[in-house]
């Protein structure tokens, strides 16, 4: 059965010495807004969500190489040694909902070239019913950035010094951020995505950054405050997704306060 609610909810998370998503644009530096607020992509954080639900042993299709666990080198791969490479549009829509939670979750663009000639080609687009924002910081934030070096030697004789390498780290001090997501149930039942989806979700959020260690983003650089879940009473919504995220305002502090939406109070989770 697929959802049954409309779903809302939103996550304040901290940041401190941390470079939370970096810009390849600009030297890998943390992202900014025009306005200076600090910035972690959508992706980004339906990246660090998809780790957390492949470590605790759920199907995901989108894996990072480093976090590979079935020996897939593409994502065609992967989709050819577990559904099979001979399938109409729909069979391979509806096998690869059947099959990994974030394709029936977020869905997904399956785009594979054909044989020349052959017209074997595929290209099926399955629109998922789980959206998230970008996160951007409460207030504007400052980036402080080193430069780094290290002299070793990476080869040749062990006499010689090598030379000098260097670069540059850059982070952010401090900051505050918050962002929101939504979970459609219309959209749902086209991928079948279902209530018991939704609290997986819903369990993995306050470990979003845990195991997401990094020399950019070290042990406890990065903290869940808090998750807000809106589960409205029925499958249209009490209220529209923009008005349920104004109720939430956020201080510079993490501290917050909630506008009274008759009929509807959030759940309030802890971070990990």
């Amino acid at each position: 059965m697929s959802l049954s609610h409309k779903i809302d909810f939103a996550v304040i998370f901290a940041v401190k010495n941390a470079n939370p998503n970096g810009d390849p644009l600009n030297g890998n530096r943390p992202r900014l807004t025009f306005d200076n607020l600090g910035e972690v992509s959508d992706v980004a954080l339906k990246r660090k969500l998809r780790d957390r639900l492949l470590e605790g042993g759920h199907a995901i299709f989108v894996q990072s190489n480093d976090r590979n666990n079935d020996g897939a080198t593409s994502l065609k791969d992967r989709s050819d040694k577990t559904l099979g490479s001979k399938l109409t549009s729909e069979e391979l829509a509806q096998k690869a909902c059947a099959q990994w939670l974030d394709v029936r979750a977020f869905g997904q663009l399956f785009a594979w070239k054909g044989t020349k000639g052959a017209g074997d080609g595929v290209s099926v687009a399955i629109r998922g019913p789980v959206t998230f924002q970008s996160a951007f910081s409460i207030a504007p934030v400052d980036i402080s950035s080193i430069q780094i070096t290290k002299s070793v030697n990476t080869e040749g004789d062990s006499e010689k010094k090598g030379s000098d390498t260097m670069g540059m780290k850059h982070r952010v001090d401090h900051g505050i951020y918050l962002f929101y997501g939504s979970m459609n149930p219309q959209l749902a039942q086209r991928t079948h995505f279902s209530d018991e989806d939704a609290q997986l979700i819903k369990q993995t959020l306050p470990r979003l950054f845990e195991n997401d260690e990094s020399t950019a983003r070290p042990a406890g650089s990065m903290e869940v405050r808090k998750v807000l879940w809106w589960q409205h009473n029925c499958a249209a919504g009490q209220y529209s997704s923009a008005k349920v995220h104004r109720s939430l305002s956020v201080q510079h502090d993490g501290s917050y306060t909630l506008t009274n939406l008759p009929g509807l109070t959030p759940e309030e989770l802890d971070g990990y």
